[in-house]
């Protein structure tokens, strides 16, 4: 008799995209508690693709973006931000870490810099105010600790 488990799941083409929600094939999962876990469960193997990996059942996914999103920003109570990713795992922002892509979307480094991650729209409201244009042109990000320039990622098209 098989264990429950990605049984139901693995007949479907699950999918992780940049809105930052959990597909089975085109139907968003909704169910908060699976996103979670599926968030939790993400593994890369050596040729870059991923994997969800729980115990020791695991389905091939595709990943659209990136496979962590930032949802929100907490303070640090230092003049900092803490990161609140997809899988409610929380890091520090590491201002020389932020990069624009293309079309203008926020990412940064997290999980020891090993992943990117997008910045959904809440996260990258919180942080805007915080954002300065320099005379060079180039965008800044304004904390207590100082000016930080933020990169354009190769291949962004920075409009």
């Amino acid at each position: 008799m098989p264990r429950a488990g990605f049984y139901a799941v693995e007949s479907g083409k699950i999918s992780f995209r940049r809105d930052g929600n959990w597909y089975s094939d085109e139907e968003r999962i909704d169910n908060p508690r699976i996103a979670l876990l599926f968030s939790r469960s993400i593994r890369r193997n050596p040729d870059g693709s991923f994997y969800l990996q729980v115990a020791e059942e695991r389905a091939s996914i595709t990943v659209e973006d990136t496979p962590y999103v930032v949802k929100s920003l907490e303070d640090d109570g230092a003049g900092g931000y803490m990161l609140v990713l997809n899988d409610e795992a929380r890091e520090p922002l590491d201002p020389s870490a932020l990069e624009v892509g293309a079309d203008n979307v926020l990412y940064t480094r997290v999980k020891g810099g090993e992943f990117r991650a997008r910045f959904l729209r809440p996260a990258y409201y919180h942080l805007s105010p915080h954002f300065e244009m320099g005379e060079d042109g180039a965008f800044y990000l304004r904390l207590k600790d100082g000016r930080h320039p933020i990169r354009l990622a190769p291949g962004a098209n920075g409009s």
